[in-house]
């Protein structure tokens, strides 16, 4: 079982690579099933309550592009592991 804030579900139910949100995680934003190469590992990722997540909006500020910027940079190592990683996955969803 995997805890979905108030509401408990089975690994079973959740889709491969479908990330879902999780609002009433004390931390995290994010859950996902990572399946890659027959393998299979619950991931959960996200910082809760981020506001930049995204694409790049139209009048974003030079603020927000360089935290975006800073991110990808930070965790470029990470993102590059693929889908078994949640850097990949919160690259992909919220930055």
């Amino acid at each position: 079982m995997v805890g979905f804030g108030h509401m408990a579900t089975d690994k079973k139910t959740l889709k491969c690579n479908k990330p879902r949100r999780t609002p009433d995680h004390k931390t995290k934003s994010h859950i996902v099933r990572a399946c890659s190469a027959g393998k299979e590992k619950i991931i959960r990722f996200g910082q809760q309550g981020v506001t930049t997540a995204g694409k790049p909006k139209s009048g974003e500020s030079a603020k927000q592009k360089a935290r975006r910027a800073s991110f990808k940079a930070r965790h470029a190592k990470n993102i590059k592991k693929g889908k078994m990683s949640a850097a990949y996955w919160a690259d992909k969803v919220k930055w």
